[in-house]
Parts: structure tokens; C-alpha cells; sequence
């Protein structure tokens, strides 16, 4: 018998028992969907996680303060002392001191209620440079972005992120005014949204301002930051930038790698930190939808071997006819893949189906994976092989006089 004719043969034995097949199949249809499923949902939260950090800028380092310690000897958390100033982000600034450095942008951060007629609204009140808005990789929708003479002068200009405009105005918020602690403020411009937010805060709800303004409408004095936004020249240059920043605050501030009263961040640590739960819960459950795939796969050995148990008279009758033990179990082999390459291509068009529906129903990015897909498909195909190799090499086994002899 030639591969077109066992095929063929292949082909109608599996029609033949449609019910018993697409149970058989059932397993590895849900292993295949499952698997391939778990893993888009793993690739999805990972690209939602790194889109929302890409948000923040780009080669972005960012520079924040110590921890404070009380008389008492309770710690602060990171970000709570006063240990970066206007001068350290000067320093940075320096192209003879850090080469690897493009931009600078030191930032003072405050909550402020900002008021327009009867409309309040509490958001993030942030003073920084000209430099913040390409440190950050923000761009405008409307308006303009504050200039390095109205940062000179402290004029009283704000720009806003495109939730807060929509707060406080119904219209458009370029050339209104808001109060914020009695100051007026010009509203100059508007931020395009960036969609970045986390459990507490959002991206778009801030309001940025030039450093002297941010101070004087807040009533703070010094010359301390909360942070400082640091842009590399380049992503292969980022890691010589961080070993800069460091090495000069380190000499800046008189402390050693030990006591150091400041952290730099980058945007590959946030992602690698972010990402290292979701990677670990994928593989988990790729692996628990893997166990299901497996379990199809002895589901189709065992209906094989039902089937040739079944067929043991047509064995006979066919090895009796000529028929050798290798077209025999080509047969019975051909038949095992058939129903595993069937459950996994039906599985891959539910998986497909499901990557459509489920962002809408649980607000979560599915993001399909054709490695993962492949992948996939190659083993329901595998396990069909696989499984059906026993079964085949059973029924090659009986000779004729034996199958013909079967009740």
C-alpha cells in the first residue's frame, strides 16, 4: 500500500468513527488552546508593562534621593531624604564629566489642587526644565511647551497632562487660567496622552511647571529635587552613563558605594523587575496546560489501541491479501497523527478565536505568539506520532492465522 492509499485508508477509518475521534481529540484540543493561550497572556501583560516604563522616556536613567532616618531610628523609604540637588543635576549636565549623557532634567514633585472657576482638582504638581518634555518623551497635543527665559524668570506658565485638562475644562484649556494655592497660572499647552499609569497614579494627571514657579506656588525653599530624569546619548551607552552618574555622586555627596544616599534606575531594570512574576506564572501555566496536552496524547493511544482491537479480522484479512507489517502499522500511525494534527489545528482556531474575544471581556492584551504557536502544533502533531507508535507496532505484531482466528 503506497502513503497516497494509506492516507486515504487513514482518512475514512477517522470519519468512520466521527464521535470516538472528536473525543479522542478533545484533549489535545484543549491542551493546544490552553497552552498557547496561557503564553499570549504572559506575552501581553509583559508588553503592556514594557510600553507603560517605554512611556517614561527613552534611555531613560532615572536618579532619586536616600532614605531618611528619624531621631526615633525609623527608616523612610527610598525617595524620602533631601539628598539631590539642582547642583548634582548641574554636575550630571556636564558633557567634560558624563559624555554619555544627552539631556538632564532635575524635577520637583508635589501634590497641589489646582482650581478654574467652581472646577478643582488635586494632581501632581511638577517643576522641572525645558528638557523635561524630550527627557520624558512626551509630546503636545495643544499649545506649547514652557521656554528656558520663562524658566529663568519663573514665569507663571503651566503645562497640563491631558487627563487633568479634562477635568478642569470642558473646552479647550490652552490660554485659561487655574489657582493653585492663590497663584494664577497660565495654561500654555496640553500633554498628549501616554497611557502610562500605575495602581496610584497616571501619567496624564500631572501639571508641569518651571522649577521656580513649582516652588513658589508650593511655598518650598532650597534648592533639593525630587528626582532626576537622566536621557542617555544612546541604549549602547546607557550602562557607561550609569557608571558615570554614579561615580560622580558618589565623590559629589563624599560617600562610598556602601553608604550611598542615592539610587539610579533604569528603564531595563523596571522591565527585567516587572516582567520576572509574569515570566514565572506563564511557564507555570503553560506548563499545567502541557500536562493537558500530554493526557490527550494517552487518549489517543488508548482509543488506538481500541481500534485495533476492533479491526483485528481486518488485520488478518489483509495481511493474508499480501499486506506487510509495515503498511500495517503505517496505517494505524497515519490514523494516531491524523487525530493529533486535527486536535492541534483545531486547537491553534480556538486559541485564534480567544485572543480576539478575551481582551474585551477581562482587560488583559493577548498577544499571540507564532513560536508558541508552531510550537504548539508541532506537538499535538508529535504526541499523535508518539502515542500511535505502540498501537501500530501491535497491530503489525498479528499474524494472520491469529486475527483470523478473533472472535
Amino acid at each position: 500500500m503506497n502513503w497516497p492509499e494509506t492516507f486515504r485508508t487513514g482518512a475514512e477509518a477517522v470519519r468512520a468513527h466521527r464521535m470516538r475521534s472528536i473525543l479522542t481529540m478533545l484533549g489535545i484540543i484543549i491542551g493546544v488552546s490552553s497552552v498557547i493561550l496561557t503564553v499570549g497572556l504572559g506575552q501581553g501583560a509583559q508588553d503592556e508593562v514594557s510600553s507603560q516604563i517605554d512611556a517614561l522616556g527613552s534611555n531613560l536613567l532615572v536618579v532619586s534621593p536616600g532614605s531618611t532616618t528619624s531621631t526615633t531610628g525609623i527608616r523612610g523609604g527610598f525617595g524620602s531624604a533631601s539628598t539631590l540637588t539642582l547642583s548634582d543635576a548641574d554636575a550630571i549636565d556636564d558633557e567634560d564629566v558624563v559624555p554619555d549623557v544627552a539631556r538632564v532634567a532635575p524635577v520637583t514633585s508635589t501634590s497641589a489642587s489646582l482650581v478654574n472657576g467652581t472646577t478643582n482638582w488635586t494632581t501632581t504638581l511638577v517643576g522641572s526644565t525645558v528638557d523635561w518634555l524630550d527627557v520624558r518623551s512626551r509630546d503636545l497635543s495643544a499649545g506649547r511647551f514652557y521656554t528656558a527665559a520663562e524658566v529663568a524668570s519663573s514665569a507663571p506658565v503651566v503645562v497640563l497632562g491631558a487627563d487633568t485638562a479634562g477635568e478642569l475644562f470642558t473646552g479647550s484649556a490652552v490660554g485659561q487660567t487655574v489657582t493653585v494655592n492663590g497663584s494664577a497660572l497660565t495654561v500654555i499647552g496640553v500633554l498628549e496622552t501616554s497611557g502610562a499609569s500605575s495602581s496610584d497614579s497616571s501619567e496624564d494627571d500631572t501639571a508641569v511647571t518651571p522649577l521656580g514657579t513649582a516652588a513658589s506656588v508650593s511655598g518650598t525653599t532650597g534648592t533639593s529635587v525630587s528626582s532626576i530624569y537622566v536621557e542617555g546619548a544612546s541604549e549602547g551607552t546607557l550602562g557607561a552613563a550609569y557608571q558615570e552618574i554614579n561615580a560622580l555622586l558618589l565623590n559629589l555627596h563624599g560617600v562610598d558605594a556602601t553608604e550611598a544616599d542615592f539610587t539610579i534606575t533604569s528603564q531595563e531594570a523596571l522591565i527585567d523587575t516587572a516582567n520576572s512574576t509574569n515570566r514565572t506564572l506563564t511557564v507555570l501555566l503553560a506548563g499545567v496546560a502541557g500536562i493537558s496536552l500530554l493526557v490527550g496524547g494517552i487518549g489517543v493511544m488508548n482509543i488506538m489501541l481500541v481500534s485495533v482491537t476492533e479491526r483485528i479480522r481486518e488485520i488478518g484479512l489483509r495481511k493474508a491479501l499480501g499486506a506487510t507489517p509495515g503498511s500495517i502499522g503505517r496505517q494505524f500511525l497515519v490514523e494516531a497523527s491524523m487525530l493529533g494534527l486535527a486536535g492541534g489545528v483545531i486547537g491553534v482556531i480556538i486559541a485564534v478565536v480567544g485572543a480576539a474575544v478575551l481582551p474585551g471581556l477581562i482587560d488583559q492584551p493577548v498577544s499571540l505568539s507564532l513560536l508558541a504557536t508552531v510550537g504548539a502544533l508541532l506537538t499535538s502533531l508529535a504526541l499523535g506520532v508518539g502515542f500511535g507508535v505502540y498501537p501500530a507496532s501491535r497491530a503489525a505484531r498479528l499474524t494472520p492465522i491469529q486475527a483470523l482466528r478473533s472472535e
